[in-house]
């Protein structure tokens, strides 16, 4: 090879050695070339997008509306406090709290507007009867004292954005207004973090000649770039407080995640009690109309007595006796959807129960040493049950495994399959049905139900249910 001739050698995703007048010299592979690019794009594109410029104009709006924030609960809880010796202090900081409450649901809109932040309200302001029962809740209310705490803690953060963050933004801008109409200034004027960081007179190179206007262009637009970065940091900041004091406290998540549970089970029960109803009105009830008037037409003939046709009377009996039969086989299948007969030798003889009628071959392994109470067998049971339903009808799959381990105080269940993938839940049809149903069921006893099902496959549903419940 001649001095100079380049050779590069390497496969996709490993180092490319480059070898250069009989010299080999190691770069980087494809794949963190292809990462660098990437990197470069989105440091390019960054200050031309949407988002950028939404959260400039939402620091600027939140700082705003912080001033006033902590102008109303400095003045209100001042007086407050200076007047708490008499009953007119106590009522003044009341009404702070209730003011605080508005205030932070004024953060939350924002942020929901501007930043697509979107945090859950908190439960609305409920007095007790009379006015001291209106006082007394609202010098009590939780979500008031911890809007208050976030409009207070927002305030050195709004500071630090502003000499961090929003510096560097009126610095760029600085320097490119310098680079057009400054000529006559010595360099442009420097604000925030620009002062901190560089040496004075760091953006006057002493000269007003092009380079130093250059200079100053070429400045400005890194600090363009660099601008939107530091922005996103102070609102990273920004959002960790929101979701910390302006959503719903953990005590109030749990309540109201009870409180939709029992609803769903509610829903659930009163949908079952109307199918069993409709089932044995439709169904068995009917049937046994019928044998009852078949054994009831039988009757009358063998009363007549004279000459009965016993051929007509044994087929009378013979269809009210297939009819009770039939009769019976409904019933079991009603009984068994409340109950599963399998379930009396426990979860591990019942999922084996499962997996023999399942059209798709199905291997299972049970690993659980405190059986679990009725209703988180029952609950485990109709999942795995309906799963491998869902397997056998839409995942077109040639093989599927159920495995039931106890983690603790926990039950796991997972349930894989190789089909098609793609499953997802639907709420088309009643809320007890399909994985929509499953996942209500679940999260009804506190548990919860996660789907991994890419296209292609496979599909792999794992359900984490509580011991006992």
């Amino acid at each position: 090879m001649m001095q100079g001739d380049v050779d590069v050698q390497g496969a996709q995703g490993a180092p490319v050695e480059v070898q250069v007048g009989g010299k080999k010299m190691t770069v980087l592979s494809e794949a963190h070339a292809d990462q660098l690019r990437r990197i470069a794009r989105t440091i390019g594109r960054e200050p031309f997008t949407k988002r950028a410029w939404a959260e400039l104009l939402y620091f600027l709006l939140s700082a705003l509306l912080t001033a006033v924030s902590i102008a109303f609960i400095g003045v209100t809880m001042f007086l407050g406090i200076v007047l708490a010796i008499t009953f007119l202090g106590i009522i003044i900081i009341a009404a702070s709290l209730r003011g605080s409450r508005g205030l932070g649901g004024f953060h939350r809109a924002l942020a929901r507007s501007f930043l697509d932040e979107h945090i859950e309200e908190p439960d609305s302001f409920v007095a007790r009867p009379g006015f001291f029962g209106w006082l007394q809740s609202a010098l009590r209310d939780r979500t008031a004292w911890r809007a208050m705490a976030y409009c207070v803690l927002k305030v050195p953060l709004t500071i630090f954005g502003v000499w961090f963050a929003l510096s560097i933004w009126i610095d760029s801008l600085s320097c490119f207004l310098y680079a057009l109409f400054g000529s006559g200034a010595p360099r442009p004027g420097e604000f925030g973090i620009l002062v901190n960081v560089f040496q004075p007179g760091f953006l006057s190179v002493g000269s007003a000649g092009f380079f130093h206007h250059l200079f100053v262009l070429v400045t400005g637009v890194v600090l363009l770039f660099v601008a939107p970065w530091a922005m996103r940091l102070v609102i990273f900041i920004d959002r960790w407080l929101m979701r910390g004091l302006l959503s719903p406290d953990a005590m109030t998540m749990r309540v109201r995640s009870l409180e939709q549970a029992r609803a769903q089970t509610v829903d659930s029960s009163a949908a079952t009690l109307r199918r069993i109803e409709r089932d044995l009105h439709d169904g068995t009830q009917a049937q046994l109309v019928t044998l009852a008037m078949r054994l009831g037409q039988a009757k009358e003939k063998l009363a007549r007595g004279g000459d009965v046709d016993l051929d007509q009377v044994r087929q009378l009996v013979d269809q009210a006796h297939q009819g009770a039969k039939e009769a019976i086989v409904d019933l079991r299948d009603l009984a068994r959807g409340i109950h599963p007969p399998a379930l009396d030798v426990g979860l591990e003889g019942a999922l084996a129960t499962l997996a023999a009628r399942s059209t798709v071959p199905t291997e299972v392994t049970v690993t659980v040493y405190d059986r679990p109470t009725p209703a988180i067998e029952a609950i485990a049971y109709f999942c795995v049950a309906e799963l491998l339903a869902n397997v056998a009808q839409h995942a077109h799959a040639s093989k599927a495994t159920v495995t039931c381990v106890e983690h603790g105080q926990w039950l796991r269940v997972v349930v894989r399959d190789d089909g098609q993938g793609g499953a997802r839940p639907s709420q088309v049809g009643s809320a007890s049905s399909g994985l929509a149903g499953l996942t209500e069921r679940v999260r009804a006893v506190d548990g919860r139900l996660d789907i991994m099902s890419p296209t292609g496959g496979p599909t792999v549903v794992a359900v984490d249910l509580p011991l006992h419940a």
